[in-house]
């Protein structure tokens, strides 16, 4: 199965998702295409698993390519005691199938891991170790650098690897599946290398050299979620580790990128809605930082540099979406920026990559994807629209100027090559064997009219030969938060329901990205009303056009998409039959006024501020899904959470279960004998992090309440479920 990698320009704000939002994160956890090694410039390199990753699973992630454990799910707890059989009846089945996804032989797996060229090497990690060769083709040859066995962690994976610009150093950040605290490791490279250093909790690390050959590292810190701290460090005979920065505001965080001409490294201090860099010398480490432009509420920009020239991603001016100016490099204050480039209205800016002679924007422009090649000698813009059947982007690597690589993909459809030839002047796409889901699938898209008449996207997935759409099952997606994208990467499973019958829908409420900075602006603080009022004109415009019905229709989310699907459970149950949340954000009221809690100052902008603001507190209560359960028929529901999360605290996905449990109890006995309840399943599973993408057992659980739920016969899909590791 092939798997996002990523190159970001835009690393920054994708990483300000991570830290402002209550989601993901190997999105790949981003305003622009959160995927997923949320600031690493990467290849990826397939791999079979050796010993100490012996019969585990791959991963993917909205978030991160890496290797998982398989979680065992705690007891199923259904709302009454007489209901429990309707989730057990057909378990053999899927345990069986689960059996096969996690005993298949080791020749058969292969993980997804973080690549990166320097020099005359690649570097990657090759079972439990950190390794370079010469040969990137010659997997059998390669040098040892480091085994991760001996920071003695649980199933550990390399994140992000740096390498020094002399590569005496490399420097890679090494993690847990089920944890997100991090550890990096700096490796002298010598005949025999050997680690020279390591940092608790780092998150953004880059090398740069001084004018004495020296190398140094500046990476941040993370503590509870937040980095505040830069730290400055060298190695070897002239050892330092001192801090460099401390950013004051506990609403903003840092972040570190090296300009891909490695000219600069640029120190980014943000929240949601505003951002100010400052310009470290490449070449001058030492010397007193440069202020690009102090920060402005609400003007966010974002600098790459070529040519003695900065270029700067910015909604400042009007309109406030994101616009491409520059500037030169020694007049870098706000009133120097000239226009360069304006986006189409509607327009989201998913990534910028810099060449010697071009700049290429990838573009998703009223829900459909575009680049833009512009060249810098005579401001040429060349735009080119791609297959409609894509719905992502996937970054590759760039180290040949003469090309631009990219992969696209859907959720039923795995990545393809495209390359833009610059010489050329055209887009030329990897030949091979054709994907038949090109022939038995469609995708359409489609536009519901909201509540206010604003018109919303859908993307729509089913099988070309299915007769009487209204009675196949029907899987909603949703999300609407933080300027986020909806995920649509690929993900086997959501094919194999298409192949089975399935129609999946897309969403693209206000409160997401998918149209521009205003889409986002419109669905968040006091207007998060509009999202629920989008998902709600979206299912029953699918009904109305005939795909699917009520009886028949299930919805997912997972994250800050729960608050959408929630209060949509509270104000229109009758629009659905089952929902699947996983660590889903459904008490928004009491987690915003607990200011102890990592993430709620960093928050204030896109949820409000209840514990100062009635506005806000009165508008949060009126929507909160947690505040607002009453005694009615609702859906069944299965939620899956994670004990440790600390981006969704248990607590609060715990008090809405049994709060929901209460209110489907009490209606029971209003609606009186013969009342079927409907189930409520919290599935609590065990580690730390906030979403466990590519666990097997919480996919197939999830998938078997679906097709109980909605009385379907899951034979066929089983089958389908035993192909999974061969996507």
């Amino acid at each position: 199965m092939m798997q996002q990698k990523t190159k970001l320009f835009l690393r920054a704000l994708k990483y300000s998702i991570l830290h402002l939002g209550k989601c993901m994160q190997k999105q790949h956890l981003n305003h622009y295409n959160l995927a997923d090694h949320y600031y690493n410039t990467i290849k990826l390199k397939k791999y079979h698993l050796t010993k100490c990753l012996q019969n585990k699973t791959k991963i993917s992630e909205l978030a991160r390519n890496i290797p998982s454990r398989s979680f065992s799910c705690k007891d199923l707890l259904p709302i009454k005691q007489e209901n429990e059989k309707s989730l057990t009846e057909n378990m053999d089945a899927f345990e069986k199938v689960r059996t096969k996804l996690e005993t298949q032989p080791q020749e058969e797996y292969e993980i997804i891991n973080a690549e990166v060229k320097h020099g005359g090497f690649v570097y990657y990690q090759e079972g439990c170790c950190l390794v370079r060769s010469k040969d990137e083709e010659d997997s059998e040859n390669y040098e040892v650098l480091f085994n991760l066995e001996e920071l003695k962690l649980d199933q550990p994976f390399i994140d992000c690897i740096r390498v020094a610009p002399d590569e005496k150093y490399v420097a890679a950040k090494i993690r847990t599946e089920d944890s997100e605290a991090s550890t990096c490791i700096v490796v002298k490279l010598t005949d025999q290398p050997v680690m020279e250093a390591s940092f608790p909790n780092v998150s953004s690390f880059e090398w740069v050299k001084d004018e004495e050959d020296e190398d140094v590292l500046f990476y941040t810190f993370q503590r509870n979620l937040r980095c505040h701290d830069v730290y400055r460090a060298t190695f070897g005979d002239n050892k330092r580790n001192e801090r460099f920065y401390t950013e004051k505001d506990p609403s903003f965080f840092v972040f570190l990128y090296l300009t891909k001409d490695s000219r600069f490294l640029t120190l980014n201090i943000m929240n949601k809605t505003t951002s100010e860099v400052w310009l470290i010398d490449g070449l001058s480490p030492w010397d007193p930082p440069v202020l690009i432009q102090k920060r402005i509420h609400g003007v966010l920009y974002y600098v790459e540099h070529r040519d003695d020239e900065l270029y700067i991603l910015t909604n400042v001016g009007e309109p406030t979406e994101f616009k491409l100016m520059r500037t030169a490099a020694d007049t870098p204050a706000i009133m120097n920026w000239d226009l360069f480039f304006t986006m189409k209205r509607n327009t989201k800016v998913v990534d910028l990559d810099m060449f010697k002679d071009h700049c290429v924007l990838f573009l998703k422009h009223s829900n459909l994807l575009y680049v833009n090649v512009i060249g810098l000698a005579d401001d040429s813009v060349r735009s080119l629209k791609l297959p409609p059947w894509a719905c992502g982007f996937i970054m590759d690597t760039n180290s040949d100027p003469k090309n631009c690589p990219f992969q696209l993909c859907s959720p039923i459809r795995p990545p393809k090559y495209y390359t833009y030839k610059f010489a050329e002047g055209k887009l030329f796409e990897e030949t091979g064997h054709e994907d038949p889901i090109t022939k038995t699938s469609r995708v359409l898209r489609l536009e519901a009219k909201s509540k206010d008449g604003k018109l919303v996207p859908m993307t729509i997935f089913h099988k070309t030969d299915t007769e009487d759409l209204q009675k196949k099952p029907l899987l909603v997606h949703v999300y609407g938060a933080y300027g986020m994208d909806l995920k649509m990467n690929f993900r086997p499973e959501r094919r194999v329901l298409v192949d089975d019958g399935w129609i999946l829908a897309y969403c693209h409420v206000r409160g997401g990205g998918e149209l521009g900075l205003q889409w986002h602006t419109d669905g968040c603080l006091t207007k998060k009303l509009n999202g629920l009022a989008d998902l709600e004109a979206c299912i029953k415009t699918l009904h109305g056009q005939g795909f699917s019905q009520p009886s028949l229709t299930s919805l997912t989310a997972f994250s800050a998409g729960g608050v959408l699907v929630g209060a949509l459970c509270n104000s229109n149950p009758e629009l659905l039959r089952a929902v699947t949340l996983e660590a889903p954000f459904l008490d928004v009221l009491n987690t915003m006024m607990d200011t102890t809690l990592p993430l709620t100052l960093e928050e204030l902008e896109e949820w409000g501020n209840p514990s100062s603001d009635e506005k806000h507190k009165s508008y949060i209560k009126h929507y909160c899904p947690c505040e607002n359960i009453k005694p009615q028929h609702y859906p069944s529901v299965h939620i899956t959470a994670y004990e440790n999360d600390e981006r969704v605290p248990l607590k609060g996905i715990v008090n809405y279960t049994e709060k929901l449990k209460e209110a489907v109890m009490e209606y029971s006995k209003i609606a009186g004998e013969g009342y079927q309840n409907p189930n409520v399943i919290l599935d609590i599973q065990p580690g730390g992090n906030h979403v466990i993408e590519d666990s097997h057992k919480k996919i197939t659980a999830q998938i078997k309440f679906l097709y109980e739920e909605l009385g379907l016969d899951s034979t066929s899909v089983f089958e389908d479920l035993k192909k999974y590791l061969k996507f």
